[in-house]
């Protein structure tokens, strides 16, 4: 059964990838409007409602060929960035209604051989990428933003929050600046007990993207409040723990 479901998501993929091209100007940018839609009717608070986007797959598909067509070449920096978000938020939507409603996690999705993060899924740029192409090979590496892991979404309820908006290059400093801020603020997912700071998995996987491995003052950099006050507190007699990580899906 799961050999069978594999082939089904490969035959999807090849399916969507194999679809005439309806190219996009580069001068045009780059059309957001059917994700707009999406996401709002579909996302609140961070809760990804899978059964509506599933109802309308064929809207997200025909926004998945835009990005697919889109040329790159004229976008700058914030709108370059801004689309690789986007394209690995809206592939991993994609991907969960790949099997969705029978799985729990975005990590039922895959083999034993082959997670999903790794299933070759689109084309963007010209290139196959799959998704960790897109986090690990072009947003870390060529953008240097640590504010992207706050952006980027697996599906997952200890991720940080899908937003009910796209990214755009004229929003995108403020948008990544009110990630980190509500991420590192709410109490879900880091927080302190006694002189003990727990935070989020993410920055002991990604911790070299956080102030080279200074995770307690990168938190610190977007601490608020009471949060902060006591982070400034007690300061050098600070510990530092990971919180489990929760892969559950972030749907309804």
């Amino acid at each position: 059964m799961k050999k069978l479901l594999q082939i089904t998501i490969g035959l999807l993929f090849v399916l969507f990838l194999a679809a005439p091209p309806v190219v996009q100007s580069a001068a045009a940018g780059v059309d957001y409007s059917i994700y707009t839609d999406l996401l709002h009717k579909y996302v609140h608070n961070g809760v990804v409602d899978y059964a509506g986007f599933q109802k309308e797959q064929v809207r997200l598909d025909e926004f998945l060929s835009i990005l697919e067509n889109t040329g790159l070449r004229s976008l700058n920096r914030d709108e370059l960035m801004a689309f690789y978000i986007n394209l690995y938020n809206a592939w991993t939507i994609k991907l969960i209604l790949t099997e969705y409603p029978g799985i729990k996690s975005i990590r039922d999705i895959g083999s034993i051989f082959t997670n999903p993060w790794k299933l070759v899924i689109v084309r963007a740029g010209g290139k196959v990428l799959h998704l960790d192409n897109v986090e690990h090979d072009i947003l870390r590496p060529q953008f240097k933003d640590p504010r992207v892991h706050f952006a980027v979404n697996c599906a997952s309820k200890s991720c940080p929050p899908l937003i009910s908006e796209p990214y755009t290059g004229a929003r995108l400093q403020t948008q990544l600046q009110e990630n980190a801020i509500k991420f590192i603020n709410n109490p879900k997912f880091n927080y302190m007990k006694g002189n003990v700071l727990f935070v989020s998995k993410i920055f002991k996987w990604f911790s070299e993207d956080f102030n080279n491995g200074d995770i307690i003052g990168f938190v610190k950099q977007y601490a608020q409040g009471v949060f902060k006050k006591r982070l400034d507190a007690l300061d050098a007699e600070l510990e530092l723990e990971f919180l489990d990580y929760d892969w559950s899906l972030n749907g309804k």
